[in-house]
This record gives structure tokens, sequence and C-alpha cells, in this order.
């Protein structure tokens, strides 16, 4: 492991389609090329919103074919992914955050990484204001009974990819529909509304960045989209 501090690069990827995002993340996941100045290891931070899409990750649980072709009915996407976890939902008003990191330059341990990974988004609503969000039994960062953010990860040789779904100006309504991520009896918030004013996912998007660089201990630098299509070249 490196004894310097690792380098992220931020790829503010903005509003796409989940399967457009979940391509540039497996893009960047395997992608041989090297940023200036060269590095052994490339880490990435992506930063985006998706359309309305219903995902459910490695235990389906259940999950048919009608009720697939019930929730496209929404208006929803709907995909199979293999990120840990069970379904939740993404779109306007949530940031989605894939963090794209070689765990031999960090710590290669995804237990290590999972926890840190909470300790950063709850460091993240702590900068904006909502001091009671924590960890629980259950998956995810909670307000009391409330899930504020979803997390669903995947490694692959210390690679990491998936990563959280933090809910910023979301419709909650989305989640009616759903039993979120399979935990029965609870609910779902946002950073709207437990603050009672709207916070965009730019604003969170800043705050989580920061608390990232702190948490994870590593520099950050952002990445235009020249060098982003050179990046992702297959």
């Amino acid at each position: 492991m490196s004894v310097s501090r690792p380098l992220v690069t931020v790829v503010q990827a903005g509003r796409q389609s989940f399967s457009k995002g979940l391509q540039l993340q497996q893009n960047l996941a395997k992608s041989t090329q090297t940023l200036d100045p060269p590095s052994e290891f490339r880490n990435y931070l992506v930063l985006q919103e998706h359309n309305p899409v219903y995902t459910v990750g490695l235990r389906t649980k259940d999950y048919t074919a009608a009720d697939e072709d019930r929730l496209r009915k929404l208006g929803a996407d709907f995909h199979r992914t293999d990120r840990g976890g069970l379904i939740t939902f993404h779109g306007p008003g949530q940031l989605v955050v894939y963090p794209i990191l070689h765990l031999r330059q960090f710590k290669p341990s995804m237990r290590w990484y999972v926890a840190t990974l909470e300790r950063m988004v709850i460091e993240t609503c702590h900068q904006l204001g909502i001091s009671g969000a924590t960890t629980t039994k259950d998956t995810g960062i909670w307000v009391g009974e409330l899930k504020i953010c979803a997390i669903g990860v995947h490694g692959s040789r210390y690679v990491t990819t998936h990563g959280i779904a933090l809910n910023c100006c979301t419709d909650l309504r989305w989640f009616d529909h759903i039993v979120p991520c399979g935990i029965e009896g609870k609910g779902v918030t946002s950073l709207s509304k437990e603050l009672n004013r709207h916070v965009s996912v730019q604003m969170a998007s800043d705050a989580l960045i920061s608390s990232f660089a702190s948490v994870f201990e590593c520099g950050v630098q952002n990445l235009n989209e020249s060098k982003l299509g050179r990046a992702t070249e297959m």
C-alpha cells in the first residue's frame, strides 16, 4: 500500500439513465488508461442523478416479472444488478455516488470500506445540518426510523463499484410502491424533508466531496470531459 495520500478523481456525470451510469462505472473500473502524472492505480468518485429506476441487488427476494411490469408501469425503469442489498429506487433529486477505488491504496478490506463509507455519509449529513444521522442494525444511514441514504456495494479484486444513494430533494412517493431495501415497517426521508428547506443535489455533492476527502484521507481532483472520454475508451 502506498505511503502517500491516494488521489481520487471526481467525475460529475450529471443526470442520466441508470444504464448509462452503469456503463460509465464499468468502463472506469476496467480502464487501462492513466491520468497525468502516471499512477499505478486510478481511483474515481462518480457523482450523478438517475432518471426514475428501481434496482434490485443480488438478493432479489421474489421480485417476479409481474412485479417488474408493475413498477415499469409507474414510469420507471427496472434493473437487476450485482451490488449487495435488495430493491431500492433512484431518481431525480437523489445523489447517486459510485466510488471506484483500488482498496490496496487505502486498506484492503471491504469491511473497512463499508464502515468508512458510512462514516463519510454521516459526516456529509452533519455538514448539512442533520446531527442525528447514524447507522443501525439495518443497512444504510438513518434518521430515527427513516432511511436517508441507501448503501449497496460490490468489490472485485479490491476494486469497488456501486455505492450510495443519498436522498436530497427526492420525490419520496416513489418509495411507496416497494419495501425499500427489504426492510419492513420503516420509511425513507430526505435532506430537504429533515431540514425543512430545499437541499439540491449540487449542495449535497459539495458537502460529500469535502467529507470524502477528509474521511478517506485522500486528495481529490476534477476530471474534465475530454479526459473522461479518453479514460473510458475500451
